[in-house]
């Protein structure tokens, strides 16, 4: 198993990132098969790394695509901070909520670092995780009456909504899964609940993208490949914000549903063949 990551393994892993980012699959669960399949050592720290920093792509197409919303949200709340008035304004609270909502994942993304890079990383959880959340997900679309907007947010909600994320840390189990299936059984629709998991998705994306800076090794990944995949994850990944937001307001989120069960079971067949390896 190789720990080196030339040009063409930043394309793909570029690639991967961009369009799993925030579709339900588990963008975390692809890279690391991805990984195992141009022959890196998945557990490696480098490697573990470059996939968590490539990450901010995706978060600077978060931001170039809800800048309007984002600029909004800001002025808003530091608005708020200054004035009493001011916190009347939704969009106040809804920046809070966002903050909020991040503490959950940061807390135990801390807490649980070692468990996160070390065991978590096998391909096995990947597999089990593609399975089973996909039950979740099943329950939360057929479950969830969908007649709530953003503006029916409350500090309740979105904290059980930054719990459920925390589920994420688990590879193959999906940020954007579990955020809007949370939406979901909570009766937001689909589109409300899409778009939180885009804002949540900042400051999420962004402390993950930052910590791992520690761990970079240009030995094994030169800046080069670095600047590669994080330019092709940010391209690809605006594409599918677009996309995906498009999508949900027409689809249920079952549509992924059949996917990720049978890449779950695929990748399970593949890991009890010997075709590659869980780490």
């Amino acid at each position: 198993m190789s720990t080196t990551i030339g040009y063409l393994d930043a394309l793909v892993l570029g690639v991967v990132e961009g369009v799993t980012e925030f579709l339900p699959v588990s963008s975390t669960g692809h890279l690391t098969v991805a990984e195992s399949l141009l022959g890196k050592q998945t557990d490696n720290a480098a490697v573990t790394a470059f996939t968590a920093i490539i990450q901010f792509g995706a978060i600077i197409a978060t931001l170039v695509y809800f800048r309007a919303d984002i600029v909004r949200l800001v002025l808003a709340w530091v608005r708020g901070l200054l004035s009493g008035a001011a916190r009347q304004d939704p969009d106040y609270r809804f920046a809070w909520y966002v903050i909020v909502g991040s503490l959950p994942v940061a807390i135990v993304g801390f807490v649980a670092k070692d468990l996160i890079k070390g065991p978590l990383r096998s391909l096995w959880v990947v597999a089990a995780a593609l399975i089973l959340w996909s039950g979740v997900m099943y329950v939360a679309e057929g479950r969830g009456r969908q007649k709530l907007e953003e503006d029916s947010l409350t500090l309740r909600s979105v904290l059980i909504i930054g719990l459920v994320q925390c589920f994420a840390l688990v590879p193959g189990i999906s940020r954007s899964g579990a955020t809007i299936s949370a939406g979901l059984l909570q009766d937001f629709t689909r589109v409300a609940a899409t778009r939180l998991s885009f804002f949540l998705a900042i400051p999420a994306l962004t402390g993950a993208g930052l910590y791992e800076l520690k761990d970079v090794d240009t030995s094994v990944v030169g800046w080069g490949p670095l600047a590669v995949g994080t330019f092709v994850s940010f391209a690809v990944a605006y594409a599918s914000i677009a996309w995906l937001l498009r999508f949900v307001a027409h689809h249920p989120i079952t549509v992924f549903v059949a996917y990720r069960v049978a890449a779950g079971l695929l990748l399970a067949l593949l890991l009890a063949a010997g075709v590659i390896s869980a780490t």
